[in-house]
């Protein structure tokens, strides 16, 4: 992602959020990043990561890119906009021969839309060619970046992505894969990355492991890194393994080989992937992702019950999912009151009220013989800012709805996000700055409830036996996982009030076998694993 000096909100000498920075508001106001897709082997390599691409679309819709190699040689087509625009011309696609690609839908922060952020990235030096494509954000990413620049190196974007091809560059180690090891153990934060040379497709998953990321393989042998199981499904790969932290995938004519290039690493799935990011048809770790909504909204419902309730409606799309566990557990029915316009495209729009409700109403509408005269409980994934579900509980109300009690199926926001999604500061998290009692009247509601931080574990449900949940919780309780590197004295004063703490990074080895879902792993002598040696390998759905 671009590298931003927002912080908490607090205006610091050293952290002041550009005014750029706040030109543009998103009407969600919650963003993933990107996703990320590789194949290695396939003659239709290129056609097959737009297939996979298309799966990912909803984890980034403004820019995306894919570059190919084509007989050692590669070749990148990259453009601003959704998929579909980017390649709407057939001969973009037909331009990317070879029998291997990566490709990237990004999802652009405000202030960095310009087509040099776009991905993957792609260098050629005197000797070789590389590129990259990143899913995540690094927390020592200003630290690093401006040693490089001290030390002369020439940034072409404002992406963090670009640290680690300079930190290859300038690596001292003998061949590239010792290079890549030694670049990624110095960089701190989420990242999922893939990296495509004449010679192999790498893959890096960071050691507390944030994102999600996966690797199946075609009918017919060839090997694909992504983001989601979704993506798999699409381009008719089976699943294999998740990635797991601190390894090192390398892909090349002889296989899939599973090296490592951290032992030091802990399981700290982002939550948020569950609650709202991933798709529903996706799994993570063996938890499938629809289900665990469905959880959530049972747990919510027992959690914070509505007293004399007639109807349960989700706001589509990603709290359907929610809405129905929530109904189930209730008896409610389970109505479509509010239907979504599949066509509108996601909108940034000016921070104006009535440009807000203007886009939420583009967006969305109210079934009026549905609600008129029903008391309901509306289910959401989140609450961010709240101005939307301002809107929409203002819109159920217009069209006769007796009263509406929101409820949220996850935690309240209190503090940011660091590791890859679109929430590094405090200042519009309606849940850092206002009660519960303030949040209700501010979005016009009857009622307003939210799910426990024990209740969102116990509903993933993930099947981890290792120390902690597996799961990062630290935009609810205040417990990051790590270190938070540049972003650290932003949060200061939390810090201080002991609303915040900071786990070290991790000294010890987690091990797949902590994870119920995935298959005692076989390391070999030289301390890999190559799937083609050992077909037996592999995470369980």
């Amino acid at each position: 992602m671009a590298i931003k000096r927002i912080m908490t909100g607090i205006n610091t000498q050293a952290n002041k959020t550009p005014v750029a920075e706040q030109s543009r508001v998103n009407v969600r106001s919650l963003n993933e990043e990107c996703g990320i897709f590789g194949v290695w082997g396939r003659s239709d390599a290129a056609q097959l990561t737009y297939y996979g691409l298309h799966a990912l679309q909803h984890r980034g819709q403004e820019g995306a890119g894919i570059v190919s190699n084509r007989e050692g040689h590669l070749w990148q087509e990259r453009g601003l906009g959704l998929l579909s625009d980017v390649f709407r011309d057939p001969s973009r696609i037909d331009a990317l021969q070879g029998n291997s690609a990566i490709g990237h839908v990004r999802y652009a922060t405000a202030g960095s839309h310009g087509i040099e952020n776009i991905q993957p990235l792609m260098v050629n030096f005197h000797d070789m060619q590389i590129s990259l494509a990143h899913n995540g954000n690094l927390t020592n990413a200003l630290t690093l970046r401006e040693k490089l620049e001290e030390e002369g190196a020439i940034f072409q974007s404002s992406a963090d992505s670009e640290i680690l091809l300079h930190l290859i560059r300038r690596s001292k180690a003998s061949t590239f894969v010792d290079k890549l090891k030694a670049s990624l153990n110095v960089l701190r934060g989420g990242f999922a990355y893939l990296l495509l040379t004449p010679h192999g497709l790498y893959a890096a998953l960071d050691p507390h492991a944030f994102r999600p990321f996966v690797v199946g393989q075609m009918p017919d042998g060839q090997y694909i890194v992504t983001s989601e199981t979704a993506a798999l499904d699409v381009v008719g790969a089976k699943f294999l393994r998740d990635v797991q932290p601190g390894e090192l995938l390398i892909i090349d004519d002889s296989g899939l080989t599973i090296d490592h290039y951290t032992d030091k690493t802990t399981l700290n799935i982002d939550a948020m992937e569950y609650i709202y990011f991933a798709r529903p048809d996706s799994s993570i770790y063996g938890v499938n992702v629809h289900q665990a909504r469905k959880r959530m909204g049972a747990a919510l419902a027992a959690e914070q019950p509505v007293k004399d309730a007639d109807i349960v409606v989700g706001v589509p799309n990603s709290s359907l999912s929610a809405a129905a566990g929530f109904a189930e557990a209730t008896g409610l029915p389970n109505e479509m009151g509010l239907v979504k316009n599949q066509y509108i495209a996601r909108t940034f729009i000016e921070p104006t009220q009535d440009k807000r409700e203007r886009a939420v109403r583009m967006k969305l509408s109210a079934v009026r013989d549905v609600v008129r005269g029903q008391n309901v409980v509306l289910v959401d994934d989140s609450i961010v800012r709240g101005t939307t579900s301002m809107f929409i509980v203002r819109m159920l109300k217009e069209a006769g709805a007796k009263s509406v009690h929101v409820r949220i199926a996850s935690p309240t926001f209190k503090f940011p996000s660091f590791y890859g999604i679109d929430m590094q500061t405090t200042k519009e998290l309606m849940g850092a700055n206002h009660s519960l009692a303030e949040m209700t009247k501010m979005i016009e509601a009857d009622s307003l409830g939210f799910l426990s931080v024990d209740g969102l574990v116990s509903a993933i449900n993930l099947p981890y036996y290792g120390e902690g949940t597996g799961l990062t919780t630290a935009y609810f309780d205040g417990h990051y996982p790590s270190p938070i590197y540049d972003y650290q004295a932003g949060l200061a004063a939390f810090e201080a009030r002991h609303e915040v703490d900071f786990a070290p990074e991790p000294t010890s080895t987690y091990h797949p076998h902590q994870v119920r879902s995935l298959r005692n792993q076989d390391i070999l002598a030289d301390g890999t694993v190559h799937l083609d040696a050992q077909p037996i390998m592999g995470g369980e759905r």
